[in-house]
C-alpha cells in the first residue's frame, strides 16, 4: 500500500483536500453551509432589482437562509426565478410571499412574508410569488414628475428674486426699515418708562377715586331719603300756597299785586314827581330862599 503513496500521489491528495477546503471556505463565507441540511424553494419575480447569489433571506427580521441561485425563466419571459435555501425547521405557510427590499448600503435582501395559515404549508421545491418593495425610491419616483413641473416655476421665481435684489432701491428700503426699527426701539423704551412710572401713579389715583366713591356711597346709604322727600314735599306745598295767595285779593300781598288802582296811583305819583322836578328846575326861588343878610324875596 505504501508503494502506491508516492510523493506525487501525496501531493495530488493534498491538492484535492486543499481545493475542497477552499470551496467549502468560499461557500461558508457566502453563508452556504454545505453539510447542513436545508430546504429549498423557488421564488418568482418580475424584476430581481439587483438581487445576487448568496443574498440573505429573512423572516420577521431573522436570517433564515440565503439565495442559492438565480435563473431566467425562458418559458415566461420577464420572469426571474430565485432558488433559496432555508432552515429545515422553518415552516412556510401557504399564501406566504417574498419581498425584495433595498438596503441603505446598496444591497438587496429578501424578506419572507409568512401568512397566517397553520393548516397548510409549502413543501420543499414549491414556488412562492415574489414582489419588489422599493420603499422610499417609489415615493421619490412618484414625486419626481411633480418636481420636474415645478422647476420652471422655481427658475422664474429665482429670476424675479434676482431682479428684486438687484434693484437700487432695496438698500434705501433696508435703511428705512432700520430707521423704523430704531424709532420703534425708542418708542418701546418710552412706553416702558411710562409703564414703570406714570401708570403706577395713575393706578394710585384711580384707587383713591374709587375709595372716595366708596365713601360717598356709604354716606348716601346713611341719608334718610324718606324724610328728605317729605321735607321737599312740604316746601313745595308751602310754595304752592304762597303762589295761590299771591293770585287772590283777600290778603294784603294779593291786593298789592292784583289791585290796578295801586298801579295807577304809582303812575300818577311818578308823573307829579316829574312835574315837580321840572318846576323846581324852572323856578328854584319858589322853593329855596337864601340871603347873606337874611332878607327874603317876595
Amino acid at each position: 500500500m505504501m508503494k502506491y503513496l508516492t510523493k506525487e500521489v501525496r501531493i495530488g491528495l493534498a491538492g484535492i483536500v486543499a481545493l475542497c477546503i477552499l470551496v467549502y471556505g468560499i461557500n461558508y463565507l457566502k453563508g452556504i453551509h454545505m453539510f447542513k441540511p436545508t430546504n429549498y424553494f423557488y421564488v418568482k419575480f418580475h424584476n430581481i432589482n439587483g438581487l445576487t447569489k448568496s443574498s440573505p433571506v429573512f423572516a420577521d427580521g431573522f436570517r433564515v437562509g440565503i439565495v442559492r441561485d438565480l435563473y431566467y425563466d425562458y418559458n415566461e419571459p420577464g420572469k426571474v426565478i430565485a432558488e433559496i435555501d432555508v432552515d429545515p425547521e422553518l415552516r412556510i405557510p401557504k399564501g406566504s410571499t417574498a419581498e425584495l427590499t433595498a438596503e441603505l448600503m446598496g444591497g438587496v435582501k429578501m424578506n419572507l412574508l409568512l401568512a397566517n395559515n397553520p393548516r397548510e404549508k409549502y413543501l420543499t421545491g414549491d414556488t412562492l410569488q415574489g414582489n419588489v418593495n422599493n420603499g422610499v425610491m417609489d415615493q421619490v419616483a412618484t414625486i419626481m414628475p411633480q418636481v420636474e413641473k415645478m422647476l420652471p416655476k422655481l427658475d422664474s421665481i429665482l429670476a424675479s428674486l434676482n431682479t428684486i435684489l438687484g434693484d437700487p432701491a432695496i438698500p434705501g428700503t433696508l435703511h428705512s426699515v432700520q430707521s423704523t426699527m430704531a424709532n420703534m426701539e425708542v418708542t418701546s423704551r418710552q412706553l416702558q418708562a411710562i409703564m414703570s412710572k406714570d401708570i403706577p401713579q395713575l393706578t394710585q389715583k384711580l384707587n383713591t377715586i374709587g375709595d372716595n366713591f366708596v365713601v360717598i356711597s356709604d354716606n348716601l346709604k346713611e341719608i334718610d331719603y324718606s324724610a328728605a322727600f317729605a321735607s321737599i314735599d312740604s316746601t313745595l306745598a308751602n310754595v304752592k300756597m304762597i303762589t295761590d295767595q299771591l293770585g287772590r285779593k283777600d290778603n294784603t300781598i294779593g291786593l298789592l299785586l292784583n289791585d290796578p288802582s295801586l298801579y295807577n296811583n304809582l303812575n300818577a305819583t311818578t308823573a307829579n314827581a316829574a312835574d315837580l322836578l321840572e318846576d323846581l328846575k324852572s323856578h328854584p326861588k319858589r322853593y329855596v330862599h337864601f340871603s347873606l343878610f337874611g332878607k327874603k324875596d317876595k
